[in-house]
């Protein structure tokens, strides 16, 4: 009638696997949310739909003078930094926080909340976007904690290096 301790515990890591599959999507998705937020542009206004009058053919304007000294055909112009460079810059940024708190988790020899590895980064100089920098943090810890990755979650925003798993 009732499940025997082994059924009820292999079901709760199945419901904790569920759990943590969820969240991380769940995780996911409010970042892609919060990043479409920071990366939208302006709407193009609606285009107007009421017909148009035919506007009058304005009359021709006489062409002016032939300038004595003409100008270059294409002077060069100073170009915007393009998006890729952003990107690059971006993701230089994210690799560097990371290897910080890997250092900061090293150096402390046990597992660390979030908000202590974020205490160490924000010394170092390291800032995150949003209103709450620990979690930004602990999404992207969460995020490189996957198997194979370099860091281990061992709880609720705990972290560890994942090479304590194999000593």
């Amino acid at each position: 009638m009732f499940p025997t301790e082994d059924e009820v515990a292999a079901r709760l890591r199945a419901l904790r696997a569920r759990r943590d599959a969820l969240d991380r999507e769940i995780a996911d998705l409010a970042l892609y949310g919060e990043l479409g937020r920071r990366l939208a542009r302006p709407a193009a206004p609606a285009p107007d739909i009421t017909p148009a009058r035919p506007d009058p053919v304005p009359s021709p304007e006489p062409s002016p003078e032939p300038l004595s000294d003409p100008l270059p055909i294409a002077a060069p112009r100073a170009t915007a930094p393009r998006e890729s460079d952003d990107v690059a810059a971006s993701r230089r940024y994210g690799r560097a926080l990371l290897a910080a708190a890997i250092e900061i988790l090293h150096a402390a020899g046990r597992p660390l909340h979030a908000g202590e590895i974020w205490q160490d980064l924000a010394a170092q100089g390291f800032a995150l976007p949003g209103h709450d920098p620990v979690a930004a943090l602990n999404t992207r810890l969460w995020k490189r904690s996957a198997p194979g990755g370099p860091l281990r979650r061992l709880g609720e925003a705990v972290y560890a290096p994942a090479e304590e798993d194999e000593a």
